[in-house]
């Protein structure tokens, strides 16, 4: 990660940090270093485990469906349109 990258992951953590104190939710924010390998480690994991995903690029959203049915969404503006394949494309493809 280049030093303008970690300056900007710095900026958004403490933006983030700053809304959860002013509905008084505590966080923390790992942008770097053994922390932020070991959260890359949990998230893999989670990953990894997941049975099912619903890709939902109109609405910016990702739905991860786990082994004991439970859901987790992922909100990004990213994530959904990396997933998706191409209009048009063959679901086999």
């Amino acid at each position: 990660m280049t030093e303008r990258q970690a300056n900007e992951a710095q900026t958004i953590a403490g933006r983030v940090l700053e809304f959860a104190e002013e509905v008084e939710a505590s966080g923390q924010s790992v942008v770097g270093g053994d922390a932020l390998e070991a959260a890359r480690a949990a998230l893999h994991k989670w990953v990894d485990e997941l049975t099912g995903v619903v890709v939902m690029p109109a609405f910016g959203r990702v739905t991860v469906i786990h082994g004991n049915g439970r859901e987790s969404t992922i909100s990004s503006p990213d994530l959904p349109f990396a997933m998706s394949k191409p209009v048009g494309e063959s679901p086999d493809a």
